[in-house]
């Protein structure tokens, strides 16, 4: 099974539509091929785009609880004891990044450019290890 970090546009683009390859992946966590890892931070960040955009999807607050509760239920929850925030443009970005480099973990994004600099800490965003 592989551990990845998921960036929350790829969740994002998960609930606008189901054809796309980001509602095939989230799909794919029941057959545990892979194992989202996330942080309590970025839980709480990933509760909090999706609500933010629930209605505009026809989602209900309530789908992004039970959505957000299976997430947590499959995936590998690790404490984040270090912090360089900040480190990347954008702050919440560095919450994918903490999680990354704590576990060695690959992030599936659609925007790698938003990752520059990560390589100072030792992070590559390359295949799973």
């Amino acid at each position: 099974m592989i551990d990845v970090v998921v960036d929350t546009n790829v969740l994002v683009a998960a609930f606008r539509s189901s054809l796309g390859a980001s509602y095939r992946l989230l799909q794919a966590i029941e057959g545990r091929q892979w194992r989202p890892v996330i942080s309590p931070a970025l839980a709480l960040e990933y509760e909090s785009v999706l609500k933010r955009g629930a209605e505009d999807w026809g989602v209900s607050l309530g789908d992004v609880d039970d959505f957000t509760e299976y997430l947590c239920s499959r995936a590998r929850l690790v404490q984040i004891y270090f912090r360089w925030r900040p480190m990347l443009p954008d702050p919440d970005d560095d919450r994918i990044l903490e999680v990354a480099v704590r576990t060695g973990s690959p992030i599936v994004t659609f925007n790698v450019r938003d990752f520059r600099g990560s390589g100072s800490l030792g992070y590559q965003n390359n295949e799973p290890r």
